[in-house]
Formats: structure tokens, C-alpha cells, sequence
């Protein structure tokens, strides 16, 4: 249960839709109840498949507040299948006990927090503050990513050949190889991916490359 202390939002406070899961209805009350008081919006749910039928927005600010051992689809398993939907909302795990498989487990797949029942008040909105940062934060990465990843999607197949592997450290020669074609016509591909990402030099490109997550798969 979440103890009755005062709970109200402090200064760095920012609005937000939280979902909250768990099977207990009376924790869902007061988790609801308190964080209402403390300015944010709520939908709650019974249980995960609850959730998943309800298709939460992620590009609204926002969190989820997640029960580990719900009966059905459990916390983790949940955490996947959003995962696997594109889903973009922060999680934050609340456990009974400690659990450090399920922890590590669930903090590798990217779990925000994670809460031990019973949580206080000022925990909880500490660490739904923690994720709306963050899920901000991060949206704004992204944002500064696009004009890239659109640029990316300007190559033709034969020039994302080219790019893949000239950011990977191949010399045109070695392209050429790979590729099954020559130097001059390599070279006249590089043009035209520099161009079209609108650089001027290979370092800008790798440096893309990287912020673009794309080295660790073309290595």
C-alpha cells in the first residue's frame, strides 16, 4: 500500500499520463487516488493484457506503473510485448519482494525503477518524475535523430551498401571487392551517399553512423 503522506507535486513536477497494472483493486485505488492529488492523469488496469487492449499512446507524456507477479501476462512478459510493439513508455516495476533474477532480467530490457511494496509516497513520485525526465529526454534524442534517419532513407540499396561499409573503416578497394564491382564506380557511389547525407567528410558519416546505433551491426 502506499502510505498517506502528503503528496503533492513539487516544482519539478511535469504532467503526464500514468498507467498503473496490478491486480489488486485497492492498490490501484490509492496509487490512483494519490497521484491524481499530485496533478497526473490516470488509467488503471487489472491486469496486462488489460493494458495491451487498451493500446497506450507513448507519444503523450507518460509511464507505467507495473506489478511483477500479476496473475496472467506477468510484469516481464509484459515488458516484452510492448517492447515488441514499438512501445516508447517508461516502466516502472513494483515487486512485493526482492527478486534479483526477475530484476536483472527486467533492468536489462530497459525497466526504468523498480518500487518494493509498500512503496512511499514520496518514492513513487520520485520515480515517476525519473521517467517522464527521461522519456523527455529521450524523445528529444530522437527528434534531433530524424533529419538523419531520413537522409538514410534517401540511398538507393546499392548505396546503403556503400555506406554500411565505408563507416565500417573499407577502403574503396575493398568495396570494390565486396561488392563485385570497380573502384570508379565505388568511388562515384561514395559521392552520392555523402551528398545525399549531407556531409563533407567520412568522419561525419561514421559519426552519424554511431549516433544512429548502426556500427555494433556492421562490424
Amino acid at each position: 500500500m502506499v502510505d498517506s503522506a502528503t503528496f503533492t507535486r513539487g516544482n519539478n513536477g511535469l504532467p503526464g499520463l500514468i498507467h498503473v497494472v496490478d491486480d489488486d483493486d485497492s492498490f490501484r485505488t490509492a496509487i490512483e487516488r494519490r497521484l491524481k492529488l499530485a496533478g497526473y492523469d490516470v488509467a488503471t488496469y487489472g491486469s496486462g493484457q488489460a493494458l495491451l487492449d487498451a493500446s497506450p499512446d507513448g507519444a503523450q507524456p507518460g509511464c507505467i506503473l507495473l506489478d511483477v507477479q500479476i496473475p496472467g501476462l506477468s510484469g516481464p512478459e509484459l515488458q516484452t510485448r510492448l517492447a515488441a510493439s514499438g512501445s516508447t513508455l517508461p516502466i516502472s516495476f513494483l515487486i512485493g519482494h526482492a527478486d534479483t533474477p526477475t530484476t536483472v532480467r527486467a533492468i536489462k530490457a530497459g525497466a526504468e525503477d523498480f518500487l518494493t511494496k509498500p512503496v512511499s509516497s514520496a518514492q513513487l513520485l520520485e520515480a515517476i518524475e525519473r521517467a517522464l525526465i527521461r522519456q523527455s529526454t529521450e524523445r528529444v534524442r530522437r527528434g534531433r535523430l530524424e533529419p538523419f534517419r531520413a537522409h538514410l532513407a534517401t540511398l538507393t540499396p546499392r548505396e546503403r551498401q556503400v555506406f554500411d561499409l565505408i563507416v565500417c573503416g573499407r577502403i574503396n578497394k575493398q568495396v570494390a571487392h565486396e561488392l563485385g564491382t570497380t573502384e570508379r564506380t565505388v568511388k562515384a557511389h561514395r559521392h552520392q551517399v555523402m551528398e545525399k547525407m549531407r556531409v563533407t567528410s567520412l568522419a561525419e558519416l561514421v559519426t552519424i553512423a554511431e549516433r544512429l546505433g548502426m556500427l555494433d551491426a556492421n562490424d
